[in-house]
């Protein structure tokens, strides 16, 4: 198992990249995302993106109800580090990604080995893989939305934790972790920059604690 800095980190983003696309699971810029990979043809992208630049594109599928092996993706997915890798027993890999940039699919390539490729346009999110200016959103608002959320669906939370994490980290976890809709998730990821994403998730978090039972947990981080 590895976990260390990736000296490639600061290299120019590719023309090509493998996407995996799962409804309902959200990767932000510097977020980090545990995955359980099983499925042939993702265990194949893992091997191939280990063995090349290590960046694997995140991204929802825009219309779940859409079936086959291929359905149709939103415009814009976000691009993670392969950060950390082991493998199971019985052939799995457990593998942690680490938002790098997000993108928007130019193009999409002929499958290889199964999996999905695309041609990402990274040019219209040049700031994020730079560190964010300092935050101007209501804190205080999004943790007192925070604790009706938590509160209504009696989860526990440290929230000694919550009020001592860095802002960015508080927007990033919270919005990658609550059990939004995939149209919500989506909005978030699409957002201007951490600012406007933290003024949506406050939003989101005090909707959804008024009418709680509006949003499920679609649980794809197995695949």
């Amino acid at each position: 198992m590895s976990d260390t800095p990736d000296p490639r980190e600061e290299r120019p983003l590719p023309g090509t990249l493998p996407i995996f696309p799962l409804t309902g699971v959200l990767l932000l810029p510097r977020g980090r995302l545990p995955l359980n990979i099983f499925e042939p043809r993702y265990l194949a992208m893992t091997s191939d993106a280990l063995g090349s630049d290590r960046l694997i594109g995140m991204i929802q599928p825009s219309n779940p109800n859409v079936g086959g092996m291929n359905p149709p993706v939103y415009p814009v997915g976000c691009a993670g580090r392969l950060t950390s890798f082991s493998e199971t027993d019985d052939g799995r890999y457990l593998i942690t990604l680490t938002g790098v940039s997000r993108f928007r699919v130019s193009d999409e390539l002929p499958l290889l080995r199964g999996y999905r490729r695309v041609v990402p346009d990274w040019s219209a999110f040049p700031n994020d893989r730079e560190a964010p200016p300092r935050l101007h959103f209501e804190r205080a608002r999004l943790v007192a939305g925070l604790r009706q959320f938590f509160e209504q669906r009696s989860i526990s939370v440290d929230w000694d934790a919550i009020e001592k994490a860095p802002s960015e980290y508080l927007v990033t976890s919270i919005a990658m972790a609550c059990p939004f809709a995939p149209s919500e998730k989506q909005a978030l990821l699409e957002a201007a920059d951490l600012d406007a994403r933290a003024e949506l998730l406050t939003a989101l978090v005090e909707m959804a604690a008024i009418e709680p039972t509006t949003t499920e947990d679609t649980g794809g981080t197995r695949h």
